[in-house]
């Protein structure tokens, strides 16, 4: 059985994770769409008792909506003019420069706090098609810049922006006597304001969100033994939920918020369970001799696709998330698919694929089962989708063979790197 399977199915729960030496991360651009849309976003205007605004909002838009892989920001020295007010746009200019849409806008300071307008222009209709105001204090001046971010890809795209969302993933630091301090953080999309959720010198593995955004499910250690937590994060409280003889692994809410899926071991052999979070009620789901784990969710709710060895080696199964029936295999292309998940919309399946030992991210159409390889590394695991389905975020390992995170747009053309200075990250979860 693979190493990597071991890991996976929490046969050997205690890996011991290369060090980390800061919670920052480093975001690198691999690999670009070609015919990404050409944007301008001018620098904002400002007023204010400061030379400059607290926050540069073109700065963080720009890296946002150039790292989505659809849009090409027009860089600020290659402007003819740079106009902060609708009566000052001259279309022709932009169209000089081969831009499809422009952004201009304002930040005001206003009795202690910041009143932004912005507004979006077709270049080529020569016409304004959105315009927004908002007044926020100096704290939320970065989550401004990803809402007006989210604004301008929905606007253009049709689909929801992810660049308000969040991140949540595991690192661990070296320390005394040869000691490993393990955390799960939160940050936001870009990397910015990283916070630590839960510290422990006992690994913690698995996070995963309720589909509000608001608590966070994930594996610690109690004396060496697995349990699952529930973390709320506006309170920071944690409820235990699991912690059964054996293996207690891989939780994953309902698309309601009210069950959660989880890897018991309690009756033998590793099975998949559903647990309602309100009655405290148990049910066993799959009856197998083998290892069964790592269950995701349809969308409805009705179904869990989970991996499963029953056939000999790993691959992804189907059933009824209220027990009774046989189980579907769904995949098989591949020795080894494992470590499904699903898209919000249900329609795609994402998954660790392998062949001969390497192990890449792939996406299956979930109606007629093709299945499309997404990466070329040898080591990529634990894919996790955006909530609007266009971008998939796994762990990698870079040329150093050190840990990062890594997110591929669905159709495999834009890629990149999100890693620490230094160090490894691991088991990163999206959040809704």
């Amino acid at each position: 059985m693979p190493i990597l399977f071991r890991k996976i199915l929490f046969i050997s729960f205690l890996v011991l994770y290369p060090a980390f030496s800061r919670a920052e991360l480093v975001i690198e651009i691999t690999r670009g769409v070609e015919k990404a849309v050409p944007i301008a976003i001018v620098p904002f205007g400002w007023q204010g008792n400061t030379l400059h605004a607290p926050i540069n909002l073109v700065a963080v838009i720009k890296a946002n909506l150039s790292r989505s892989g659809v849009f090409k920001p027009l860089a600020e020295t290659d402007m003819l003019a740079q106009p902060t007010d609708a009566k000052k746009v001259r279309y022709r200019n932009w169209q000089a420069l081969g831009q499809d849409y422009l952004v201009i806008g304002q930040v005001s300071e206003v009795a202690g706090r910041y009143r932004i307008q912005f507004q979006l222009f077709d270049v080529y209709k020569r016409e304004e098609i959105l315009s927004y105001r908002l007044l926020v204090a100096e704290q939320e001046l970065r989550r401004s810049a990803h809402h007006i971010s989210d604004l301008v890809y929905e606007k253009l795209t049709g689909k929801k922006g992810v660049f308000s969302t969040h991140l949540a993933y595991i690192t661990s630091t070296s320390v005394e006597s040869n000691k490993k301090r393990y955390k799960l953080l939160v940050a936001d999309v870009d990397g910015f304001n990283p916070k630590t959720i839960v510290s422990s010198f006992e690994p913690l593995m698995s996070p995963t969100w309720s589909p509000d955004g608001k608590q966070i499910a994930y594996v610690a250690f109690e004396n060496r033994h697995s349990v699952i937590f529930i973390h709320t994060l506006a309170t920071g409280k944690k409820l235990k939920v699991a912690s059964f003889k054996g293996i207690n692994g891989a939780p994953a809410f309902s698309p309601d918020g009210k069950r959660l899926a989880m890897t018991l071991s309690k009756d033998g052999s590793p099975d998949i369970y559903v647990l309602n979070l309100a009655s405290g009620d148990l049910l066993k789901v799959t009856k197998s001799y083998g290892i069964d784990t790592e269950a995701t969710w349809s969308p409805d709710g009705q179904f869990i696709v989970y991996t499963s060895n029953r056939g000999g080696k790993p691959q992804l199964y189907k059933i009824s998330s209220r027990g009774g029936g046989s189980p579907r295999r769904i995949t098989f292309d591949g020795d080894y698919n494992a470590r499904g998940q699903l898209s919000a919309d249900g329609k795609s399946l994402a998954m660790v694929h392998a062949n001969r030992g390497d192990y890449r991210i792939a996406v299956m159409d979930m109606a007629t089962g093709l299945m499309n390889v997404l990466t070329a590394g040898r080591f990529d695991e634990s894919p996790s989708f955006s909530p609007n389905g266009d971008m998939i975020l796994f762990a990698s390992k870079n040329s150093a063979r050190k840990g990062v995170l890594t997110a591929v747009s669905i159709d495999g053309r834009m890629q990149q790197n999100m890693g620490f200075d230094s160090g490894d990250v691991r088991e990163p979860a999206w959040s809704p």
